[in-house]
C-alpha cells in the first residue's frame, strides 16, 4: 500500500492479480454475450422500464450515460443509469446488466436490509479510506504504534463495506435472473448467458474484498513485527 515489502508480494500482489483476472472474465463474458441478440428483441431500456413498472416503481427514471459498463442505480435521484453499451442494446449481456441495476432499485424500494447497512456506512467508509493512509504513514514515521493502529482500524471500514456489498450484489443478480425468467423476457438458454455475465461481474466484488483483506492483514503483520 505504501511501500513494497515481503508481505505486499506474498499477500497483496496475488490479490491484485485475482482482481485483474476477475475483470478480464467480466470483459470476456460481456463481449461474448453482447454479440448474441435476444429472441424477443427487447432493448435493455425497455426491459428495465418493464420490470420497474411491474414492481410499481413508476417514479424511477432511466437515463443513458456515457461509457462502457458504467451502469448504476442512484437511490438519491431515483435514476437507473444505463451505459452506451447497454441502453439501446438488445443483447443477452445488456438485458442482464439492466435487470441487475433495476434489482438495486427494487432492493431500496423493499427495504432490503444489507443495502440499508451499506448506505448507512458509506460516510464512515469514505472518511476511513481518506484519512487512514495519512495516519498509518504518520504512525510509522513517528514510531507511534497506536496512531498507525488507528489508521489500520479506519482502513478496515473499507473491507467491511465490501463485505456488506457482496450480498447486495448477489441478491440484485438473483432478482434480475428470476425476473427475466418469470416475465418470459429471456428464454432458458438466454438466462444461462445472462447468468454467466452477472456471475463474472459478481466475482469482481469478491476479488475487491480479498484485496482489501490482504492489505489489512499485511498492515497488521507489519505493525506486529514493529512491536516485537
Amino acid at each position: 500500500m505504501f511501500f513494497i515489502d515481503y508481505w505486499y508480494i506474498v499477500l497483496v500482489v496475488p490479490a491484485i492479480l485475482l482482481g485483474l483476472l476477475a475483470q478480464s472474465m467480466v470483459s470476456a463474458a460481456f463481449n461474448k454475450y453482447s454479440k448474441i441478440r435476444t429472441s424477443y428483441g427487447y432493448t435493455a431500456e425497455q426491459v428495465a422500464r418493464q420490470i420497474l413498472d411491474q414492481n410499481g416503481l413508476y417514479n424511477v427514471q432511466i437515463q443513458r450515460i456515457q461509457g462502457n459498463l458504467t451502469d448504476n442505480y442512484n437511490p438519491q435521484t431515483n435514476i437507473v443509469s444505463l451505459s452506451d453499451s447497454v441502453y439501446g442494446n438488445n443483447s443477452i449481456a445488456a438485458i442482464g446488466v439492466a435487470a441487475h441495476e433495476v434489482g438495486h432499485a427494487i432492493q431500496h424500494a423493499k427495504g432490503y436490509f444489507p443495502i440499508k447497512v451499506r448506505q448507512a456506512i458509506i460516510p464512515v467508509t469514505n472518511f476511513g479510506s481518506t484519512i487512514s493512509p495519512f495516519l498509518i504513514i504518520l504512525g510509522f514515521l513517528l514510531g507511534s504504534t497506536p496512531l498507525a493502529m488507528l489508521g489500520v482500524i479506519l482502513f478496515s471500514t473499507v473491507a467491511v463495506f465490501q463485505l456488506v456489498t457482496l450480498p447486495v450484489e448477489f441478491n440484485a443478480s438473483h432478482r434480475a435472473l428470476n425476473t427475466l425468467d418469470s416475465f418470459g423476457i429471456l428464454t432458458r438458454d438466454e438466462i444461462s448467458g445472462a447468468r454467466a455475465v452477472l456471475t463474472a461481474a459478481a466475482m469482481t466484488y469478491v476479488a475487491a474484498l480479498i484485496t482489501s483483506l490482504a492489505q489489512l492483514l499485511r498492515l497488521i503483520l507489519i505493525l506486529s513485527q514493529d512491536r516485537d
